[in-house]
């Protein structure tokens, strides 16, 4: 790994520790002292930076500094709200996670320690987890006589299911890292400390994709998968059309059939 500081905009985030080693941008949730629970600004600043990703970038990564991913919704600053207040925060941060799953470039989320309510709501917009040991599993909304206000609702029970969520709700059920990745909330369990490790070599792999099929899977495959069969199998054909169309894929295919390209399984 060679990351280094991405200047413009994006090294203004105090609350953000912005690197990149070529194509692949590493954002690093940098409030350590809070286990990088998020406030306000937090959030304002996750928006600002996948809105505003460097051009060459193909795929960023998200971490935490310290000992936790991110312990949720920083409560010291949760003040007493109107109904109308509440929703203007809640959809902040919709706006904010929208840009991560629907953003320009695929997100891997390096998950260790605390990944718990609005840090697994984050976890949770991101296309691909990679979790650590020390990861642990939480959504203590009902314990504090809140609900989830980051996405959490639309999409963790995509991940593990409503019955599983409704029980992490209800009875404050902590899943450490092999429940959670056996209930689909990491695609990958490694070694302690590796985990940025494998999530760059996920992102080298990722990024050598043609940009336009990253961006069918990113943006296309989860709205397909939310409609009836009929209008997904159309919407698909529409889809694939449009990503054989593109040069870069042309020449992929060209590349493949004059034996230029590896077969599938091999390196």
């Amino acid at each position: 790994m060679n990351f280094q500081p991405v200047p413009g905009l994006l090294a203004q985030l105090p609350l953000l520790r912005a690197q990149a080693d070529g194509p692949i941008v590493h954002l690093q949730l940098a409030r350590p002292d809070k286990r990088n629970a998020i406030n306000d600004e937090l959030v304002a600043q996750i928006h600002t930076a996948f809105v505003n990703l460097p051009a060459q970038a193909r795929v960023a990564i998200v971490s935490g500094e310290g000992e936790h991913f991110c312990a949720g919704l920083d409560l010291s600053e949760l003040n007493e709200r109107d109904v109308g207040e509440g929703i203007e925060h809640s959809r902040r941060w919709h706006a904010a996670f929208e840009q991560v799953q629907f953003g320009r470039v695929p997100v891997i989320a390096v998950l260790h320690g605390a990944v718990v309510g609005g840090g697994l709501e984050l976890a949770a917009s991101a296309h691909l987890r990679v979790a650590e040991p020390s990861a642990f599993y939480a959504l203590p909304e009902g314990q504090r006589g809140i609900f989830v206000g980051g996405g959490g609702s639309a999409r963790i029970p995509r991940l593990v299911g409503v019955s599983t969520m409704t029980d992490m709700m209800l009875t404050g059920r902590v899943l450490d890292a092999h429940e959670g990745h056996s209930a689909g909330l990491s695609h990958y369990l490694v070694e302690a400390g590796a985990g940025l490790r494998h999530a760059m070599q996920l992102a080298r792999k990722v990024a050598t994709n043609a940009p336009l099929s990253n961006f069918a899977v990113m943006h296309a495959l989860p709205r397909i998968a939310d409609m009836a069969q009929g209008d997904g199998l159309f919407v698909e054909s529409l889809m694939s059309a449009i990503a054989q169309g593109d040069d870069a894929a042309k020449q992929r295919v060209r590349d493949f059939l004059e034996k230029r390209a590896a077969k599938v399984g091999v390196a």
